[in-house]
């Protein structure tokens, strides 16, 4: 395995971040609308959905990028 070469480590932590940004991109975009057209019986299941789902979903992240520098770095 040459140095240049991506670990499959860190590609699933970068998809993973990927993804994980693009879904808290589509939720302020959603909150926007939502906001913006009134529809404010949304706003709940949005903050339901960020506490529930993308608050352990972000730290589970966080620690696989951690986990993913540490590996990296001591190869």
């Amino acid at each position: 395995m040459t140095t240049n070469q991506d670990t499959l480590l860190f590609r699933l932590a970068s998809k993973s971040l990927k993804y994980f940004l693009l879904m808290l991109f589509g939720f302020a975009i959603a909150y926007a609308l939502s906001s913006g057209l009134r529809v404010f019986h949304i706003l709940p299941i949005l903050v339901y959905l960020l506490q529930q789902f993308m608050l352990p979903l972000g730290i589970i992240l966080l620690c696989l990028i951690t986990i993913t520098v540490i590996f990296e770095s001591l190869r």
